[in-house]
């Protein structure tokens, strides 16, 4: 049975401790064409900032996820598709492997497993929040990140891989080379896109380009030139010669 991000071209990423542009409301935010939302944050994160997100964009025909940062801030509502639970393959604790996720089973009334899926992080901003916080190992070769990558697919069977540059604009060669290491994975890109030309160019080798921060900080007609340069570039790469 395929699966809703596979797909995706565009996922707008929300995060709950950041305002929106002044003026914007999140019935804006869920007409800007992305394919779907998720909600999420490294820092500063609560239930109840989870919870404002959620009921904001619930009432729109957008797909809604959570990526929770940890058990305590989960949302149990129906108006979720689903639930995107990190596990970062380069972190130099293995907490972040496999360790928070011993604790997230513990979680009350337990995971709705039917709706529960992990992404495989390949963490590459050594400045980013995310790689701070898990003491990835960001010093990672493209020739590296294709080797992870194909770990995470062929070893762990993970249904996403997601290449984060959180704050910075990624290399492609590397985003690229993560593509080559999956045959039926998908390939998520986050990092730095902030205009249609950098979709589109991520968007030539990953199957979805993850916005985020531009949302905060230029708001939704800046997110609509990404929806279309994500959307440009893959009709483009299946479009038969």
């Amino acid at each position: 049975m395929s699966k809703p991000w596979e797909s995706w071209d565009h996922l707008l990423k929300i995060d709950p401790d950041k305002p929106l542009v002044e003026g914007e409301t999140f019935a804006d935010v869920c007409q800007t064409g992305t394919d779907a939302i998720e909600i999420g944050g490294t820092l500063g994160m609560t239930e109840d900032k989870m919870q404002r997100v959620v009921d904001a964009c619930a009432e729109y025909d957008v797909p809604l996820y959570q990526e929770p940062s940890n058990p305590s801030v989960v949302i149990d509502s129906p108006a979720l598709d689903g639930y995107l639970i990190p596990t970062v393959l380069n972190a130099a604790d293995p907490f972040w492997l496999v360790g928070a996720h011993k604790e997230w089973v513990r979680i009350e009334d337990g995971l709705d497993w039917d709706r529960t899926t992990t992404e495989a992080y390949i963490v590459m901003n050594p400045e980013a929040s995310v790689a701070e916080y898990t003491e990835a190992d960001c010093n990672q070769s493209p020739e590296d990140v294709w080797a992870y990558a194909r770990v995470a697919e062929k070893m762990f069977g993970q249904e996403i891989i997601y290449v984060e540059y959180s704050g910075t604009f990624g290399d492609p060669d590397v985003v690229e080379a993560a593509a080559d290491g999956i045959d039926d994975a998908t390939l998520f890109y986050g990092g730095g896109v902030g205009d249609y030309d950098s979709a589109y160019e991520m968007g030539q080798y990953a199957d979805v380009v993850v916005v985020g921060d531009l949302i905060h900080d230029e708001g939704c007609d800046a997110v609509r030139e990404t929806v279309e340069g994500a959307s440009d570039a893959h009709a483009e790469t299946t479009t038969p010669n």
